[in-house]
């Protein structure tokens, strides 16, 4: 077992890094640590101790809270002011087979958004500021509170989605709007993948400010509408209008409850052994390439991001049919969420990196963490 260190302060962790003299696997709590690849490490550096609120300004809408700190803490803390993490973070506890929704800082390492991203945006754009300790002992501070027109770098975007390779955070900045009064969603049924697409489409460009667009094959078509009441019910009905089918309305309860299944996939939850895909193409390339995809093997999938994002759950392989998918995705991105050690550590669980891209994560890996101590190989081999 991994010796495991758990600094208690900036300053130790910055000590703890300059001296260590091999590799370290940086977790809060290991919520996500089937998210990418198994990182092979001497130690283990729990950053659980960086936790606790430290300012939380409703009126600005700005939130401080140290990066161990749990995202469900959080949740609970805004919402009693009426707020919200308007890019909807998922809680992917029951998908990957571990005892909660995680810390904050793995939340932003992992940039996690859920259905609402199509109108509010990923993690990236709501966070402010970021303090933590480089892969060379040095801490840092990036952004700030207050919101300023600055020349430089975005260090803040940049450490999003990092997954812990360059930095060990210790705190985040994040923006936080109110919450909507209401919801409702809209239900079209009887629609194939391309008819699906479409009207998702249609609704998107409408004027009825969808929150959020999913297709769940042989169930429905899902549009989200959210706000005060009258304004809901006012876009619900020019928004039937617009697509020209019947519709079902899902009332508040019933909405909230279909969405946090849709955004914490929770079809898939059923069955850990089966590998699951999360892949990002254009909205219109979805139902191609499922019907490529369905040629060789088979499978459970569904859209969300008006179908900018595809779910595909996979049979059991060896390598989780990596050589299917990422050859039907000629145009996208597409990301092993979930698979066993053994094939994550095989596989290229992210999306291969064109030669020059490639050269410049290493020249930003080098840059920020010389001696490639803190999760080395969790996003890319030798990265």
């Amino acid at each position: 077992m991994a010796h495991v260190l758990k600094p208690a302060s900036e300053g130790e962790l910055s000590e703890l890094i300059r001296s260590a003299s091999a590799p370290v696997e940086v977790i809060g709590t290991a919520t996500r640590r089937g998210l990418g690849r198994p990182v092979q490490a001497a130690a283990t550096l729990d950053m659980s101790g960086f936790a606790g609120i430290i300012a939380y300004e409703p009126d600005e809408l700005i939130l401080e809270a140290g990066a161990g700190t749990r995202l469900s803490e959080v949740e609970a803390l805004i919402a009693a002011r009426g707020q919200q993490l308007a890019f909807e973070p998922p809680d992917f506890s029951a998908l990957l087979g571990s005892a909660h929704s995680g810390t904050l800082g793995g939340l932003v390492s992992c940039n996690l958004s859920g259905p609402r991203r199509l109108k509010s945006g990923a993690v990236r754009d709501h966070i402010l500021g970021v303090r933590g300790v480089t892969g060379a002992g040095n801490v840092f501070k990036a952004g700030a509170r207050v919101v300023k027109n600055v020349t430089g770098y975005d260090l803040p975007k940049l450490l999003t989605g990092s997954y812990g390779t360059l930095a060990a955070l210790t705190s985040v900045i994040l923006k936080v709007l109110p919450a909507p009064e209401t919801e409702e969603t809209v239900a079209l049924t009887g629609l194939d993948d391309t008819a699906a697409v479409h009207a998702m489409s249609l609704a998107m460009q409408s004027a009825c400010e969808v929150s959020a667009a999913a297709h769940i094959p042989g169930e429905a078509v899902y549009l989200r509408l959210e706000g005060i009441e009258p304004s809901v019910a006012y876009r619900r009905d020019k928004l039937a209008r617009a697509l020209g089918t019947p519709i079902e309305v899902l009332a508040a309860k019933s909405s909230a409850a279909r969405w946090r299944a849709i955004r914490d996939a929770a079809m898939f939850a059923d069955n850990l052994r089966h590998p699951l895909w999360r892949i990002s193409v254009a909205p219109s390339d979805a139902p191609d390439i499922i019907q490529n995809i369905n040629r060789s093997i088979d499978f459970r999938y569904f859209f969300d991001w008006a179908g900018g994002l595809i779910w595909l759950e996979v049979p059991p392989t060896p390598d989780a049919s990596q050589a299917v998918v990422r050859a039907a995705v000629r145009n996208g991105h597409a990301t092993l969420v979930r698979a066993p050690d053994a094939v994550r550590a095989a596989a290229d669980v992210f999306q291969p990196q064109a030669e020059a891209l490639a050269a410049l994560s290493a020249r930003v890996k080098d840059s920020f963490d010389p001696r490639h101590l803190l999760n080395p190989g969790r996003m890319y081999r030798g990265v």
